[in-house]
């Protein structure tokens, strides 16, 4: 059986333990002095309507009856003080620290996800994992902001109210206690069946988030093909299926209190009556009495809001299960042991006897051999399919081989620290990711010391200083969430000049100029063929123009180079090069070329 959720939060809050003692503390002296008053009540039946010696004569020598009572509203009116003082103390101590045990974990689990292999965020829901870091995350600050301080104070009372009635009654005592057992077995009972319960909510709240965000993320799709009402009968059948599953939960939850209070009647009636009687035959004085009553009110009536603190903590351990969970999710993809000089990188990139395939899919690499020299360009085209964007996974080490080895300068990949890998090698994809932000805040994203003239030079670089330039608000202008207000060529650009900047020793244009027409093209192109000086540059490529001026073409078909050179040595030769070369120039159709 797996360690409770409980055990693994308090493992992981340890760095808090002193203002986790702290609140304790508090909120037992917050209870201390809340029970205070049914005593003081007590003290003030004992003077008034017995004529005894109470502890202000014995303790204090005050006589007097009327000063003994000014005495205790002098007490009363400090405890009351102390009690709002203690409550304030424990609700700042418990909240902030709420907060910090939702920020220490939020962050955990999100640097731990941003450290997981691609291969991860490929099979998951961005949405399920938004529904983790956010939504379970607050459901547990949720908890500790509340519920952690109602169960101190429950345990408080029962020890401190139990130690009372034994001392002044110990034959009222048992009676008063008689229902805790049945309380406690149906409150363990209660969180049996609560628990798959809310973590049945947590799943279907995940669902529910993954697929609002996937809409959002695809409302054009929606929108072009008039899916409005469709896609809102999805969500709305979605949410009905959460909303059904909090009623599962809600419906069992909310009989707790109702049978609670049953056992509570049961407790406060015997005691009503047994102290009583005790109390009419003279075996119990009026002023014990009178606490007795109200300690018993005191002790049981807590115990019903006692469902509300068992919601919260189920709820709380079901979203406590999933965050852990995610930020214990082993890695494939580690940290190498050497550390790496990029300014000391050659560039020499080799693949040798690379066997691959992803997760539930058949081989695509099957001792694949490829040399990428130093400081020098290498294209690789070939048809959809064939594995060229595969071969940039594997440089970059988003995935790694299941067999053979990639090698810079002649060291296993796997060797080397991931962040010092990553940055000497600069991405241009096919893909463009803009973050929402200034055109400036996106280029700089490679290098955010970068001074201003840093910037402007590599935007110049990408051809970009022209169309900046036009702009009303220049580099400040604001790109949209990922970069929607701008063109496909000027994201492509903008993603250019960030890689500029970046200065690797190592480019990969991965099918950079694959959604831009003519035109944007052959300014890429300009831009590329500057920046590929002096650098290994791998062009992958499904337009063969945009490699014609390569130091060398690998043609990739059915996972292999079945083709290697120039382009006009390739065209010659007659192959599969030559064949994608005379469709893409319009010589022949694609269909004569199967």
């Amino acid at each position: 059986m797996g360690t409770s959720p409980l055990r693994r939060l308090v493992r992981h809050a340890r760095a808090h333990r002193g203002r986790v003692r702290l609140g304790l503390t508090f909120s037992v002296l917050n209870k201390v002095f809340d029970l205070a008053p049914p005593l003081l009540i007590g003290a003030a039946v004992g003077i008034v309507v017995d004529s005894e010696r109470s502890f202000l004569d014995t303790r204090f020598g005050i006589t007097d009856r009327s000063d003994q009572l000014y005495a205790l509203a002098a007490i009363t009116a400090a405890i009351w003080v102390l009690e709002s003082l203690f409550e304030y103390l424990q609700k700042i101590v418990w909240r902030n620290l709420a907060q910090s045990v939702q920020h220490d974990l939020r962050l955990e689990a999100y640097r731990h996800v941003q450290g997981l292999e691609m291969a991860f965020f490929e099979d998951e829901d961005t949405g399920e994992l938004m529904s983790v870091l956010n939504d379970d995350v607050n459901q547990l600050e949720r908890f500790l902001d509340g519920g952690a301080n109602s169960l101190v104070q429950l345990a408080t009372t029962i020890v401190a109210v139990g130690g009372l009635f034994f001392w002044l009654s110990p034959e009222v005592a048992w009676v008063a206690y008689l229902p805790m057992p049945f309380i406690v077995w149906g409150s363990i009972a209660y969180q049996r069946r609560l628990q798959g319960r809310y973590r049945d909510v947590r799943e279907r709240v995940g669902e529910l988030n993954a697929d609002l965000s996937g809409n959002l993320g695809g409302i054009a799709t929606i929108k072009s093909y008039a899916r409005e009402d469709a896609e809102a009968e999805r969500i709305s059948a979605q949410s009905d299926r959460y909303r059904a599953s909090n009623a599962r939960a809600i419906t069992l939850s909310s009989a707790f209190s109702p049978l609670i209070r049953m056992l509570i009647l049961a407790g406060f009636t015997a005691t009503l009556l047994i102290g009583g009687h005790l109390a009419l035959e003279g075996q119990l004085e009026a002023s014990a009495f009178s606490v007795l009553v109200f300690m018993t009110q005191r002790l049981l009536w807590p115990l019903t809001a006692l469902g509300e603190t068992l919601d919260l903590y189920q709820r709380a351990m079901a979203s406590t299960t999933r965050i852990l969970d995610l930020a214990g999710h082993p890695s494939r993809i580690v940290d190498g042991p050497r550390s790496l000089d990029v300014a000391a990188v050659a560039g020499a990139l080799e693949i040798r006897g690379v066997k691959f395939a992803y997760p539930g899919h058949s081989p695509l690499f099957d001792g694949l051999e490829i040399d990428f020299p130093a400081r020098r360009t290498t294209a690789i085209v070939g048809a959809t399919g064939s594995g060229k964007s595969s071969i940039t996974k594997l440089l970059l080490r988003f995935y790694d081989p299941d067999a053979g080895r990639v090698t810079l300068d002649g060291v296993d990949l796997r060797q080397f620290e991931l962040p010092a890998l990553r940055r000497a090698i600069g991405l241009v994809s096919q893909d463009v990711f803009l973050f929402h932000g200034t055109i400036a805040e996106n280029i700089s994203y490679a290098r955010p010391e970068a001074s201003t003239e840093e910037v402007r030079a590599a935007a110049a670089a990408a051809e970009l200083d022209g169309w900046i330039a036009s702009l009303p608000l220049g580099y400040d202008t604001v790109v949209g969430e990922r970069g929607q207000k701008l063109s496909g060529g000027q994201r492509q650009r903008v993603s250019i000049a960030r890689a500029v900047l970046k200065d690797p020793p190592i480019l990969i244009l991965d099918e950079a100029t694959s959604a831009v027409d003519n035109e944007t093209e052959a300014a890429i192109q300009r831009s590329m063929e500057r920046i590929a000086v002096d650098r290994t540059t791998i062009v992958i490529a499904h337009r063969l123009s945009t490699v014609r001026g390569a130091d060398r073409i690998l043609v990739l078909d059915g996972g292999q180079v079945v083709e290697s050179g120039r382009h006009e040595e390739l065209v010659d030769r007659g192959g599969v090069y030559a064949q994608l070369w005379a469709v893409q120039t319009g010589e022949r159709s694609a269909a004569a070329t199967h």
